[in-house]
């Protein structure tokens, strides 16, 4: 099997950092990109998003033959390096039969068997602001044959859009693998649990009214330390700053105690009901489901990182693979100074699977599942025979 190839690159016109990139990819080809190169991954920063129908044109001109998917992100990841708010694209190559592969949109829905052709799991972009999105997710989970989605939303601080063999906006895009095409990946958390798992014992829509039996404004002020007679500003300040996380009560728990397994969704505190002792989160609850209140670390979320490359690693290593290529989706809100020093996830990442084509965006969402997540990383290798 043919290597991945990744090239990236940083420059203020798009046609000089197209042209490093696709000349990277030649010059690691042989000088020549072969035809078995049949599917390219192309993110951009937002920087370029006005100039994303040209760059789209010059990569088919160029590179004949690949299908192109991807999305605009106010930041990229592109192997151990990570470009935010500067202009900035990464391309990747994967040696794939064209028949192992199908690419989605509005325009051409994936459907289940057609064309003989079977879906496996899927790689998936989309906008935040398309209606129903869980719905969504859960929609297209359901036409594969493992309900496996990875990806996530497109971020941009002007226009989003997706690449999808065509410059598009809104809804959801992406490509479908067969399952000749083996994937592994894992979620990792970037909040750490400040209390007790405690249960949604009533609910609605997105106001939680009691945990435990008690009032939720009540269960948050004891879990943040903070005295039932504290000023309403001082509450005002600690909820601001705190989220929750949210669980099903059959979902898998964290190898590590203190820590949120990968099935935690984490939602932020958007108001609260000082008299009715109510919290309004950003997301419907139902009464059922586990709560605890979090904050991000940063330490935490960067052990995690480690642990989820690690446990990538192994399972490859126990199935006799390596990895040939790899797609990282991380949170806007966990690229650039959130770690105190650049690139530290992708450098995380590198030195448990060692050096590998990577590519990937800094999303306003983070897909995993059939799940919508937020201020996760979702780690995604194409396996092959070691």
């Amino acid at each position: 099997m043919l290597p991945f190839l990744v090239a990236h690159a940083g420059h203020a016109d798009w046609r000089l950092a197209l042209d490093r990139c696709v000349g990277k990819l030649c010059l690691d080809a042989g000088g020549e990109v072969p035809p078995e190169y049949s599917l390219g991954w192309c993110y951009l920063t937002d920087v370029f998003a006005a100039s994303a129908e040209a760059i789209v044109a010059e990569l088919k001109a160029r590179l004949p033959g690949v299908a192109w998917v991807g999305t605009v992100g106010i930041g990229i990841a592109a192997g151990g390096i990570e470009y935010i708010d500067e202009a900035a694209l990464v391309l990747m190559l994967a040696p794939l039969p064209k028949d192992a592969f199908r690419l989605f949109s509005g325009r051409q829905p994936l459907r289940s068997g057609a064309e003989g052709f079977g879906a496996h799991t899927a790689l998936v972009h989309a906008d935040a602001g398309a209606p129903d999105l869980q719905e969504l997710l859960q929609e297209l989970a359901g036409r594969t044959a493992t309900g496996y989605l990875f990806g996530g939303l497109s971020s941009a601080r002007t226009h989003t859009l997706q690449i999808a063999d065509a410059v598009l906006t809104g809804g959801l895009s992406g490509v479908a693998f067969s399952d000749s095409v083996e994937v592994v990946s894992r979620v990792s958390q970037g909040c750490q649990p400040l209390g007790v798992l405690r249960e949604v014992t009533r609910a609605q829509g997105n106001h939680v009214v009691a945990l435990d039996g008690r009032s939720a404004l009540e269960c948050a002020l004891e879990d943040l330390g903070l005295d039932a007679a504290s000023e309403i500003e001082e509450v005002a300040e600690a909820l601001s700053s705190t989220l929750v996380g949210l669980s099903r009560s059959g979902d898998d728990r964290a190898a590590v105690p203190g820590r949120f397994g990968a099935d935690t969704l984490v939602r932020h505190i958007v108001g609260f009901d000082p008299h009715a002792g109510v919290l309004a989160i950003g997301d419907a609850v139902e009464s059922g489901v586990r709560l605890s209140f979090c904050r991000r670390d940063p330490e935490a979320a960067l052990q995690d990182v480690r642990r989820i490359a690690g446990e990538i690693r192994d399972q490859l290593a126990a199935g006799g693979q390596r990895a040939a290529g790899a797609i990282y989706v991380s949170c806007v809100g966990r690229g650039g100074p959130h770690f105190g020093e650049p690139d530290a996830e992708l450098i995380a990442i590198g030195d448990i699977l060692g050096e590998l084509p990577l590519a990937g965006f800094f999303a306003a969402g983070e897909i995993a599942r059939d799940r919508l997540y937020g201020y996760t990383g979702v780690l995604t290798v194409f396996a092959m025979p070691a």
